[in-house]
């Protein structure tokens, strides 16, 4: 557990890094004319490339080992903040987006599939909602970095820049051959994805309302009058609740019936999604939302982790965490997009309706999932 750990210090350094430079490219990209969905667009990205991996990443795992696709993940995500904070224009950022993906599918899958695995499976609820309260922390401070210290958009990138660089030295100090490597015969993605369907589908809302609304919220926050600072607050908003609400979640999940942990946690996302309707009128609630979303969406995935260690226990892991990665992955792809448009084409109304449904579906499926 002392190497693992390591593996999830460094992963928290480039959630930090990914949390600062996201709301600032996202808010120079309104500035510059970008539409909410365009911005949304350049924000699924990241989770685009993530998705479209994840179901290699345990074949990559058990042929190349933890230690050596963690370090070239970590090379990959800083080449990709190189670019944000090295040029100005959409197009290199792009380039960057789906650099920093590929690195960040090795880094995810190893290190979740990791704690998983290695936990003590009476403490699992406490150990992974440890590590997503870490997660939340980067995720809560990154978005108010320009607020805090006053910093503009090209001096936060480059911060994010040296986090990554943290990350990768971290990354090359642990040894080769540590014992963190896969048992053979891993069960794939696609076998864990079939078993545990509606597992997925939980998981896939939780990367909506946590990972997929931060950067169309911060450009909606900026197209209704509020500063960098401001606008970025927002999104910081759903990184508080993520901070929040990991820990409490796993300490949850060790003590009562998963299936009421998740009832409770969809009910409260069907009721955030209502008050967001009424945003407009009282702007206020938008941060209200924001730390809902970012404290209950992130439950969500965290529970679905401990719910996948419990039911993919062994040679399962890798395959099991995967498919987890991969609902929530694509919900963080398709967040920004859907929930972009909606707004761009319904306001807020259209998007909370939207939210709304994600919602409403998710509460069918947490009542399907075994006492």
């Amino acid at each position: 557990m002392a190497v693992v750990w390591r593996f999830a210090i460094a992963t928290t350094l480039v959630v930090l890094a990914s949390a600062m430079a996201g709301p600032v490219l996202a808010v120079s990209l309104q500035q510059t004319g970008a539409s909410t969905a365009a911005v949304g667009a350049f924000a699924m990205l990241p989770f685009l490339v993530v998705g479209l991996l994840i179901p290699v990443v345990p074949r990559v795992l058990a042929r190349f080992g933890v230690v050596r696709t963690y370090r070239a993940g970590c090379l990959m995500q800083l080449a990709g903040v190189l670019l944000y904070a090295g040029t100005d224009h959409w197009l290199p950022w792009t380039v960057g987006s789906i650099t920093s993906g590929f690195g960040a599918a090795a880094l995810w899958n190893a290190t979740e599939a990791l704690l998983a695995r290695e936990a003590p499976p009476d403490q699992r609820g406490r150990v992974m909602g440890l590590y997503q309260t870490a997660l939340g922390a980067a995720l809560a401070v990154g978005p108010f970095t320009p607020a805090l210290l006053g910093w503009g958009a090209r001096p936060v990138l480059w911060a994010a820049a040296v986090l990554v660089a943290a990350c990768c030295a971290i990354a090359l100090s642990i040894p080769s051959r540590a014992a963190v490597e896969p048992p053979p015969g891993q069960a794939g993605t696609l076998e864990a994805l079939r078993t545990v369907p509606l597992l997925v589908l939980i998981a896939f809302s939780g990367g909506v309302f946590e990972a997929g609304l931060g950067s169309v919220s911060a450009a909606n926050a900026a197209s209704i009058g509020l500063s960098l600072s401001g606008a970025a607050s927002v999104a910081g908003a759903i990184g508080v609740g993520s901070f929040l609400c990991q820990f409490p979640a796993g300490l949850a999940a060790d003590r009562f019936a998963l299936r009421n942990v998740f009832t409770t946690a969809a009910m409260l996302l069907l009721a955030s999604s209502i008050g967001f309707a009424f945003a407009e009128r009282a702007p206020w609630l938008l941060w209200i939302a924001g730390v809902v979303w970012g404290g209950v969406g992130g439950a969500l995935y965290t529970l679905a982790m401990i719910e996948v260690a419990h039911v993919f226990q062994g040679r399962a892991t890798a395959g099991g965490a995967a498919a987890m990665i991969t609902g929530y992955t694509v919900g963080g792809t398709l967040g920004p997009l859907a929930s972009g448009a909606a707004l761009q084409y319904g306001g807020i109304a259209g998007m909370a309706a939207l939210l709304g449904t994600l919602a409403a579906g998710t509460l069918v499926a947490a009542r399907s999932v075994p006492d």
